[in-house]
């Protein structure tokens, strides 16, 4: 079908089934229209295209397992209802060409899949990134024009990056190769884009769970293949909300502080004689701790510290949730916050102590709740979000205390997605 036959299929209502699939009943009109005006967006980029299909990949919340992927650890991690979705129609060149609303159109010849130094940094770097992924595993690549629109929170971290990475690969995968990749190495594939080619040193938990869907459990001990586990997870249910707050902290000069996690612990790894701490015996580092502190700094034992607990409390929450013991699933979502907050210190940067949004908002997290549910930061931390599985009854009181201190819109509810990179037309 062309582009004006799509919008007319939207319109009607015709894929009114898919798309409250996605993103709830509640939704719907909402999502409707987001799809017809993408419509729109794609005509005006792109007005000489011919067939046109569609594809979403959403964003993802780490629910447990704050900065322990990297050293090949585990991870509980959910799909999430708000996603990057794409109009696109294919064509037999080698030319990539992707506008992202809001943006500037990224053009890439993917007839070379080399690095490009200049792109470093940008989305013409993780699109050719992703091409060089296909070319490495012998699989087929092409050209295609694309229109892409996102409500993933850009810095939230909810993996906005992941989710684009993800939909080029599954466009890729589909079309080209009739699904023959998969999810897990289209994840592969994105991280590889990140890592190599954007110029951002990530583990592969965001790319997994954006492009598999659902809640997962996620063991990285062999990273070539990780061991990605559903776990249930229907919090309304148990009668609990998922809220994400944005705090609108400046990402700023962070680099520093997110490469300073692994970095630290990849020190104390190496001088207990490994490449990574899921490596390492933890009963050894406590009986060296005295030794190691003479070559490692004070806060890469403690972050070393946090990622020994916070591994085993990643695979207790997946069971915790999937066995429907919600009360203990808080608790340790609740002791995993903790952590972050007391030995891998990333509530905020040290280089600009006086702004502690992500501090602050768990402050009026605990006090609004009064012990109940659970509160985090979330994602990388330093600045952005925090989570928060609140009680339904408590849920219009929590919101409204979030946004009132850090503006309207602030506090999102979202919804755990089933589906992860997916073509719906």
């Amino acid at each position: 079908m062309n582009i004006s036959e799509l919008k007319a299929k939207i319109n009607a209502g015709e894929l009114d089934g898919k798309l409250t699939g996605l993103y709830g009943e509640d939704a719907l009109d909402i999502q409707r229209a987001r799809y017809s005006a993408a419509c729109d967006g794609f005509a005006a980029s792109f007005p000489e295209s011919g067939e046109v299909h569609l594809f979403s990949a959403p964003g993802r919340t780490e629910i447990c397992g704050n900065h322990t992927d990297h050293q090949h650890g585990c991870v509980l991690a959910a799909a999430v209802d708000l996603d990057v979705i794409g109009i696109v129609s294919f064509n037999d060149s080698t030319v990539i060409r992707i506008k992202s609303e809001g943006h500037d159109q990224d053009t890439v010849d993917i007839a070379d899949t080399a690095p490009v130094p200049e792109e470093s940094g940008s989305s013409a770097a993780l699109i050719r990134g992703v091409a060089a992924g296909f070319v490495k595993r012998g699989l087929k690549t092409g050209g295609f024009d694309a229109y892409t629109t996102s409500n993933v929170l850009s810095g939230s971290g909810l993996s906005s990056s992941a989710a684009f990475e993800v939909l080029i690969g599954t466009m890729t995968d589909c079309y080209y190769n009739g699904g023959k990749a998969g999810a897990i190495e289209i994840a592969k594939m994105g991280q590889y884009a990140e890592n190599e080619y954007f110029g951002k040193k990530s583990g592969l938990m965001d790319q997994t769970v954006c492009s598999v869907g659902s809640a997962v459990f996620m063991d990285f001990e062999d990273t070539s293949a990780p061991k990605v586990t559903a776990a249930e997870c229907d919090l309304d249910r148990y009668g609990y909300t998922l809220f994400i707050t944005d705090t609108k902290g400046s990402h700023a000069d962070l680099s520093d502080d997110y490469s300073a996690v692994p970095s630290e612990m990849f020190s104390v790894a190496k001088q207990l004689g490994k490449e990574y701490l899921r490596a390492c015996d933890e009963n050894e580092f406590f009986d060296k701790l005295p030794e190691l502190r003479k070559t490692c700094s004070d806060r890469a034992l403690l972050r070393a510290d946090h990622f020994f607990a916070e591994n085993k409390r990643a695979a207790i929450a997946a069971k915790a949730i999937e066995s429907g013991a919600i009360a203990h699933f808080l608790d340790i979502v609740r002791k995993s916050g903790r952590s972050s907050a007391m030995w891998l210190q990333n509530l905020y940067s040290t280089k600009d102590p006086f702004s502690q949004g992500i501090t602050l908002a768990l402050a009026v997290s605990e006090r609004t709740l009064h012990g109940a549910g659970a509160y985090r930061v979330h994602g990388g931390g330093f600045a952005g979000t925090i989570q928060a599985f609140v009680p339904n009854e408590l849920a219009d009181k929590y919101r409204s205390s979030m946004d009132a201190l850090f503006g309207e819109g602030s506090c999102h509810k979202l919804r755990i997605r089933n589906a992860g990179g997916i073509q719906l037309v």
